[in-house]
């Protein structure tokens, strides 16, 4: 066993919130450990963020090929090479894993310790061989894939986004448990690289999106040949030595019994927090994570939690947000605090589906009849004709007076759409303002424009309005 060594800060966790308060709080100059048991960059860059968009691309390319939309473009029929498809994955982790890196971090002055954290008291930790007594310590364990407890089943058999990124075959019959993002995301993603997919929810798939949003994409996903099973539960596995018996119960009593090849749970994900003797930190935590304030302070006011360890959503933006609260906090000393009135989320499936603010359900149970919403078609976006993709929608809810609540996208780069609308309800700007925007011609951004627009179209060109022009143009001219 080693000395003490004393630090400013000590960071529990090298994933995306852990390396961005590393990052940040070692170059303004605090002296600053990291502590990661496993590899760096975390979940985002190795299991998670960067192998399934890397995953996705090769899918989405494949499937171009195959059904290209528009008129003069032969498909192409060919056998997907998984390992290639692999290599592109592990060649995406490689080339952005240096900004993760021991090396990098070393280099901004951080003290990385590889080895397992635990604390001992309400100040110090140990981790390996070395004891930290930090002024301020950051929780950033992350979360790790929830297991439903399911008669038959056995994790070791199984699949999580863990390992789907890793398999040397393509499934044959990959059989998803859970119809969120990432569940709904690996089905399309699988199902294009030549799989036979099925997907089990016991509610319907996406059901934080806006439901007309999300029938398109359900009928993009059953049009490639994805069955989806909403409101059914798997009731049942068995692992046999080439596959699985899947039973699933169907409303209404019946069932149906799947033979898959490859099963995905994909039904949530739990905060890491066993292992780290909390309690001897007296550091508050339950079922969904460590308990935090509006400034991500624990119970102990010397150890802050950010992340998926702090029970909230999950996801990488959130963790960056996170790491920027927190630094302002310790760094500057500044009560900064999460607001999420701007979360921004993003199924990256195609087309993809975004989402910022207020649903209309959840506007309507917060502002009543003064939330109000409108909803518009790609059809009349030329550039969307022009490339025949004209299947999109955008939903915007605004209050009477026309200040943005909320928006969803889903259509060609929805996930690049969706920040303007954030911004809007960031800085509270009413839709005149976007309304008012002069966008290049033709983009997908001019759906935005063209939404906003027609909020205003009723009053705009209503008896009162041309009454009033009327009158104008008798006025002598300017």
């Amino acid at each position: 066993m080693g000395g003490e060594r004393k630090c400013d800060v000590c960071i529990i966790g090298a994933g995306s919130a852990g390396l961005s308060v590393a990052a940040g709080v070692a170059q303004l100059g605090l002296s600053t450990v990291l502590v990661e048991a496993g590899r760096m960059g975390g979940d985002c860059l190795n299991t998670g963020c960067v192998p399934s968009k890397a995953l996705l691309a090769a899918a989405k390319l494949m499937h171009a090929h195959r059904h290209p939309t528009l008129a003069g473009v032969p498909p192409h029929a060919f056998v997907t090479d998984r390992a290639a498809v692999n290599a592109h994955i592990r060649g995406t982790i490689a080339t952005i894993a240096p900004h993760d890196s021991v090396e990098r971090f070393e280099g901004l002055g951080v003290h990385v310790i590889k080895a397992h954290a635990r604390f001992l008291d309400g100040g110090r930790l140990q981790a390996g061989g070395e004891i930290i007594a930090a002024k301020t310590f950051v929780v950033a364990t992350g979360s790790m894939p929830a297991i439903p407890s399911i008669p038959g089943l056995d994790p070791a058999r199984v699949l999580t986004n863990e390992t789907i990124f890793y398999l040397d075959v393509v499934p044959e019959h990959l059989v998803v448990i859970g119809g969120g993002p990432i569940g709904i995301e690996m089905a399309q993603a699988h199902r294009r690289l030549g799989s036979r997919v099925t997907v089990v929810e016991t509610n319907t798939i996406l059901p934080k999106d806006e439901p007309e949003l999300v029938e398109v994409v359900r009928r993009t996903l059953v049009g490639e040949g994805i069955d989806i099973l909403e409101h059914a539960q798997v009731a049942s596995l068995a692992h046999e030595a080439d596959g699985t018996s899947v039973a699933v119960a169907i409303g209404g009593g019946s069932e149906r019994s799947l033979a898959a090849s490859h099963v995905l749970v994909a039904t949530g994900r739990k905060a890491t927090v066993e292992g780290l003797d909390l309690d001897k930190a007296g550091v508050a935590y339950g079922p969904k994570g460590i308990t935090v304030d509006a400034r991500l302070r624990t119970s102990n006011r010397r150890v802050y939690a950010i992340g998926d360890a702090a029970g909230g959503p999950q996801f990488t933006h959130i963790a960056g947000y996170h790491a920027g609260i927190v630094v302002r906090n310790i760094a500057f000393r500044l009560p900064a605090r999460v607001d999420y009135r701007a979360l921004p989320w993003v199924t990256y499936t195609d087309p993809e589906l975004a989402h910022v603010g207020l649903t209309l359900a959840e506007a309507r149970a917060r502002y009543g009849d003064a939330a109000q919403s409108l909803m518009l078609p790609f059809t009349g976006l030329d550039r969307a004709v022009a490339e025949r993709r004209t299947e999109g929608l955008i939903k915007v809810v605004a209050e009477k007076g026309g200040r943005v609540l909320g928006c969803s996208i889903v259509g060609p780069g929805a996930g690049e759409l969706i920040g303007l609308w954030g911004l809007a309800i960031d800085r509270r700007l009413k839709l005149r303002h976007l309304a008012g925007l002069v966008l290049p011609y033709p983009t997908y951004s001019e759906i935005g424009k063209q939404a906003a627009g027609a909020w205003y179209k009723p009053s705009l060109f209503s008896d009162r309005t041309r009454w009033l022009v009327r009158w104008l143009a008798k006025l002598p001219a300017l």
